[in-house]
């Protein structure tokens, strides 16, 4: 189904039965008894259990490897290295830098060198030392400037012999001509730490070679088809013989978005022995496999006219990417593309670069490529609203760019609920009367953002769906909806039984989703860049329809009325005009299956043409894009440094809350993320590549205790190409909550902090330098 076959806003008998209604989540009472299935929660018979050897240094040539002596172990079956797996993979097409093991050289602490798979866990891990690599170290790259600036030894090998993993430099309009004639220029460097997702659950791969040959994987992944398309080339396998499958997962947020090297170690090593094989990975090991925020550092100017309306916008970024590509070309472009909204300019340029470093690699966390980005740019936004003396939520009013409206860099903006989400924080923060007026210590900041609901970039070209569903009907009355999409937590299988509940006229205990298993389910592209509810639902709608049209037609023909009399509500099947006509759902099934035999449907989703007409013109355009607004209250204490956030107001514009519930513990779930990145949390490794602290112990974050009072404000602007009008709500609701923290931090005690983290000791320098700048400013030698 194309994005231009127009679905509607409308329920499909005038009023919504599920959708925009609280509804429980349908695995919800499942994991809340502790009998969903995670992958480690799987145990085989025969099965081995894998351990990973990995690199003690950032940076060397793999010189030899011995396995001879843990091969020599008993209770081990196998032991592979990178020879047994030499072609690269990377979930990026185009950038394929990754083996499933080194095969020449290791490029960060905690890289892959060698699998073993034996009786248990403790006989593995001997195994591994008995595992003997002869190294020759290299100079390690511990910053994107050292990074940057020394091209020998690279890191990987190119053709410009350089550390440059992608740089993409794109104008629009006159800039350079929009900063000579603009009265005011704000001008400032700003940086982004790193930080890490820190899901529940650990990565876990189960592998299985059945007596066909058929290799069957089950993962904790949220991209099962690229995992297979990837296992497929890694193992020289043709794809009919491979068979993923997601279990529950606990959490993922962007972490598990890439095939990782576990996945294709027990895959070989279940070929080898021909037993089950099974690798968990301890949390030390999540932390080195990462794939985390990207640090940035950023330079930005941006013009405005005295009236406050946005000239131009130019910004030049270093990321630092750590060792290997991830979605890191991906990453480059919507560090620029994704900043074009939530406001109107008519000139941009951004020249972002990134580099690789001997670190570990990092790739899409919650928000992907636009946190960081949005963090300066707000915050300048801020700091002009001060020099013009303007209200700085009137500042962003006046520049808003609004619906059915098209950014300088070609993005189609449909519905906008920007506004509105303003309005709804200014109101609820009771803002224009606070901001600026609370006692020494205690401050208001807003900020505000937009992001895309899925993206029209398929991460491989081609011209087929990027979502599909397939509907199996029974005779008891139960639809089986197959899904490809991977639900990582957000819901997103709860929201297909909502779709096809409330277009089939069914309770959602008639409904029975199976989801994210390659040989069941339709091909989903997988849980990234906020396009399930978007794609999927849409197509969810799409197979629907379909299957209803001959239910619909079916019962007019049987019960000689028009089609328009048929209602489908409740799990029964009725005629509007006549209350005495009635039957079950599974009685109208059947009928409809006398007609036309055996019942099902098929749907899918592809998105229009989009984007600007430039190289990477389609990387960041999106069918929707979803807006939100923050204002954060703080309370800084001058003498320790500490940070105190009181409360969150967040304001989001989803187009439409299929289950509103569900919306606000995304909000609430973005924003509690974001703030604790911006205080707590830091993924920072030392001048040799080692990791600060590979644990929940030492990597702080947020508790209970340390989380704000969040109150999640809904906008409905109802998009036109939606699923009833839906847009994103999982990803965009983290982006201004960070700069609306520092504006805060400025409205509080006067201090403008333009570098995460804002620790305590960061808090306390920014106030003497304060101090020390009044005082000289006040000594007798500065007055006229």
């Amino acid at each position: 189904m194309s994005a231009r076959d127009q679905h509607g806003l409308a329920a499909p008998h005038g009023e919504f039965q599920i959708i925009g209604k609280p509804q429980r989540k349908i695995d919800g009472a499942t994991k809340a008894r502790g009998s969903a299935l995670y992958t480690d929660d799987l145990c085989l018979p025969g099965m081995l259990h894998a351990k990973t050897l990995r690199s003690p240094h950032a940076h060397a040539r793999i010189l030899s490897i011995d396995t001879s002596a843990a091969q020599a172990l008993p209770g081990v079956h196998g032991v592979i290295t990178g020879q047994d797996m030499p072609t690269p993979y990377g979930v990026i097409p185009w950038t394929p830098d990754e083996t499933a093991l080194a095969v020449d050289k290791v490029r960060f602490i905690g890289d892959e060198v060698a699998a073993v798979a034996a009786v248990d866990e403790d006989t593995a891990l001997c195994a591994l030392d008995l595992i003997h690599v002869e190294y020759e170290l290299l100079h390690s790259y511990q910053s994107p400037q050292d990074a940057l600036e020394r091209n020998e030894p690279a890191i990987h090998k190119n053709k410009r012999g350089d550390n440059v993993s992608k740089r993409v430099q794109l104008d629009f309009g006159e800039v350079d001509k929009a900063f000579e004639t603009s009265p005011v220029v704000i001008e400032g460097d700003y940086s982004f730490h790193g930080s890490t997702h820190a899901a529940i659950e650990p990565h876990c791969a189960l592998a299985q070679v059945d007596g066909n040959g058929l290799l069957t994987l089950w993962s904790a992944t949220q991209i099962t088809h690229y995992v297979h398309r990837a296992l497929a080339s890694v193992l020289d396998l043709a794809p009919h013989r491979i068979r993923v499958i997601q279990p529950a997962i606990g959490g993922a947020f962007g972490g598990k978005s890439d095939p990782f090297s576990l996945e294709f170690c027990v895959a070989k090593l279940a070929q080898i022995t021909g037993r089950p094989v099974k690798m968990l990975w301890n949390r030390e090991e999540v932390f080195y496999a990462h794939r985390g925020r990207h640090p940035m550092d950023m330079h930005y100017r941006t013009a405005a006219d005295e009236s406050g309306r946005i000239q131009s916008v130019d910004a030049k970024i270093l990321i630092d990417g750590g060792s290997y590509s991830s979605f890191g070309l991906v990453t480059t472009y919507y560090s620029g593309q994704l900043l074009t909204g939530p406001y109107d300019f008519p000139t941009y340029r951004f020249d972002s670069t990134r580099v690789f470093t001997n670190k570990p690699p990092c790739g899409p966390k919650r928000g992907h490529g636009s946190v960081q980005p949005r963090f300066a740019f707000e915050v300048q936004l801020d700091e002009l609203a001060v020099q013009l003396g303007m209200d700085p939520i009137e500042l962003r009013r006046r520049n808003s760019i609004g619906p059915q409206t098209m950014t300088v860099n070609g993005q189609r903006i449909t519905s906008c609920g920007f506004d509105e989400c303003l309005e709804k924080v200014e109101r609820a923060s009771d803002w224009k009367s606070r901001r600026g007026k609370l006692e020494q210590g205690r401050g208001l900041g807003v900020a505000g953002s937009m992001y895309i609901s899925g993206t029209n970039y398929a991460v491989y070209p081609n011209d087929m769906p990027q979502a599909g569903i397939q509907l199996k009907v029974d005779r008891s009355g139960v639809v089986t909806v197959f899904s490809g999409a991977n639900d990582i937590g957000q819901g997103s299988n709860s929201m297909v039984a909502y779709v096809v509940a409330e277009e089939l006229g069914l309770t959602l205990d008639m409904l029975r989703v199976v989801a994210a298993d390659t040989d069941l389910c339709p091909v989903d592209l997988g849980a990234y860049s906020s396009r399930v509810t978007f794609m999927v639902g849409n197509a969810a709608i799409d197979a629907s329809r379909k299957l209803r049209k001959l239910v619909v037609s079916s019962l007019a023909e049987h019960w000689e009325i028009e089609e328009r009399r048929v209602r489908l509500v409740g799990g029964e099947a009725l005629d509007l005009e006549d209350p005495t006509r009635h039957m079950t759902m599974a009685e109208a099934f059947q009928i409809a299956e006398v007609k036309h035999d055996t019942l099902g449907a098929t749907g899918s989703y592809n998105t229009p043409t989009l984007g600007g007409d430039y190289r990477g013109g389609s990387i960041g355009a999106s069918p929707a894009y979803s807006f939100s607004a923050h204002v954060v209250e703080v309370a800084v204490d001058e003498e320790t440094g500490h940070l105190d956030v009181r409360e969150v107001w967040c304001a989001h514009d989803c187009g439409k809350a299929l289950n509103p519930t569900l919306v606000a513990g995304q909000i609430e779930g973005s924003v509690y993320m974001g703030i604790a990145e911006a205080i707590y949390e830091n993924h920072q490794t030392n001048r040799f590549g080692l990791h600060a602290g590979p644990s929940l112990l030492d990597y702080s974050m947020a508790t209970t205790l340390d989380t704000p009072e969040i109150k999640a404000l809904i906008v409905e602007s109802l998009d036109p190409e939606g699923p009833y009008g839906a847009k994103e709500a999982g990803e965009g609701p983290l982006h201004s909550a960070i700069p609306a923290l520092s504006n805060a931090i400025f409205d509080a005690v006067g201090i403008r902090l333009r570098h995460l983290p804002f620790t305590p000791e960061v808090v306390l320098r920014a106030l003497r330098e304060k101090r020390e700048a009044e005082r000289q400013t006040a000594s007798p030698g500065n007055n006229p």
